[in-house]
């Protein structure tokens, strides 16, 4: 999914603070994120953990953390090469799910690509997904589909 990049309007977030986390957050932001991805494949946790706090510790892709109430419970990150955004790392813990997290972490990351200079922004998301309808809301287009993951005829993912 594209869209062009955009200095996005203020709007009242109420209770909902989005921040760039600090190399000394980096746990934190990997461990959100890992619950967000694995609600329903408890069993990836171990493995989840580990490969954000990879993306986490990277240079030049800061890492954003949304919390309601004082309380983390959402996560995304940003590429960011050649003026090109890529927004990825969005994940939300389900008991904060549908309350404005991912919404208000999608501003600010276009507010943080925009005071970087970018004029595209991308991102993947599950075709007809909740995902999908969410980014299509706030000004992205599908730019193609494809498939990544499937499971095999003996039900293994491939």
């Amino acid at each position: 999914m594209y869209r062009p990049v955009e200095k996005p309007t203020a709007e009242d977030r109420g209770n909902i603070r989005v921040r760039v986390t600090g190399p000394e957050e980096a746990q934190l932001w990997a461990t959100v994120n890992a619950r967000g991805w694995t609600h329903e494949h408890p069993e990836l946790f171990d493995f989840l953990l580990q490969t954000t706090a990879i993306s986490a510790a990277r240079d030049e892709s800061p890492c954003f953390l949304a919390e309601l109430d004082g309380q983390p419970g959402a996560t995304g990150s940003l590429c960011i090469h050649n003026g090109v955004a890529l927004f990825a790392g969005a994940a939300t813990i389900p008991q904060m799910r549908r309350q404005g997290l991912q919404a208000a972490l999608l501003q600010e990351r276009m507010r943080y690509a925009f005071d970087h200079g970018c004029d595209l922004a991308m991102m993947g998301a599950e075709a007809g997904g909740d995902s999908q309808r969410s980014a299509e809301r706030k000004g992205f287009r599908i730019a193609y589909t494809r498939m990544k993951w499937r499971l095999s005829s003996e039900g293994q993912t491939i």
